[in-house]
């Protein structure tokens, strides 16, 4: 996860109106991984062997990613994820106590820790490869102590990386509670569309949503709002966001900045709007979009990765 200081443009300062303490608690239920950033000339095609330079080891994976921001935006947020029990698992605590997250980390055994290959070109852009074998390996009887605490009024943040039935069943624990529940299906399974109705806040991209409706833009976010979700917000890369709720949908522009690298930037986006209409003690709307945006920008302008806490 990029070293940049996202939690600057939320935490409330002394004596702000968002000053109240909120004792609010976000779980991000999802995959811990550890990054290793190549940088490359142009992205390889079938075949290809191409020469790379190797700019970081880093903290990552979408869950952890979405964990840290939103912590970074002065957010109660724990963060539920399996890890393997070997080196690899070791280092990745240490990264994780460095950041303001609470970690409740399952170690599985004779499972390896997960990882991904990023690989950044020239012109910003990135493909990533990722491993969700300890991922894949929680189940709902796993989880469901690590979220025992959980009350009304609470958050539940899930990404794709979790198996389609693990998800479901920790769905079902949060309704059963009374804690709201966000989606962002990325990476894209087609089975998790059955999961869909009666969300309280999903996060997808064109391309997810293109699959899920077979419609693009607004014809989109209007089927998705068809299907009993609360609010929809459908990145669109330089065309920005759409925002979709019961009152209508409102567009929200990209800021423009130099792209550096886009690793990382659509769970900043995710993490900043929620965090900042949790602060608020609102719905996301697009003041919260229009913050994100910026936060999104700071990210994908900021260059190579460093080090978590350095």
């Amino acid at each position: 996860m990029k070293n940049i200081l996202i939690g600057l443009m939320l935490r409330p300062k002394v004596g702000h109106a968002w000053g109240k303490e909120n004792r609010m608690k976000v779980f991000v239920v999802g995959n811990i991984a550890m990054d290793q950033t190549l940088a490359i000339d142009q992205m390889p095609r079938e075949g290809a062997s191409i020469f790379g330079v190797r700019v970081s080891s880093d903290l990552g994976g979408k869950g952890t990613n979405q964990a840290i921001v939103l912590a970074r935006c002065g957010i109660r947020t724990i963060l539920v994820a399996g890890i393997g029990a070997d080196v690899q698992g070791r280092q990745m605590r240490d990264l994780l106590e460095r950041e303001p997250v609470i970690g409740r980390l399952l170690e599985l055994p004779d499972c390896a820790s997960d990882s991904t290959i990023v690989l950044k070109d020239a012109a910003g852009g990135n493909a990533n490869i990722t491993t969700v074998d300890c991922a894949r390996r929680l189940e709902p009887a796993d989880v469901r102590p690590m979220i025992a605490d959980a009350t009304r009024g609470d958050m539940l943040v899930l990404q794709g990386n979790l198996s389609l039935t693990t998800t479901a069943g920790i769905m079902e624990e949060a309704r059963r509670k009374g804690v709201r529940i966000v989606l962002n299906p990325s990476p894209f399974d087609g089975m998790i569309t059955s999961l869909l109705p009666g969300l309280d806040i999903l996060f997808l991209n064109e391309h997810e949503a293109e699959q899920i409706t077979g419609t693009q833009d607004e014809a989109a976010v209007t089927r998705l709002l068809a299907l009993g979700i609360g609010t929809v917000v459908l990145t669109l890369g330089s065309r920005g966001a759409l925002l979709g709720t019961e009152d209508g949908l409102v567009s929200v522009p990209a800021r423009s900045c130099h792209v550096m690298d886009s690793t990382g930037a659509g769970d900043t986006f995710q993490s900043v709007a929620i965090g900042s209409a949790v602060l608020r003690e609102s719905r996301i709307d697009a003041r919260d979009l229009g913050i994100a945006a910026n936060a999104a920008a700071i990210t994908v302008a900021a260059g190579s990765p460093s080090p978590v806490g350095s």
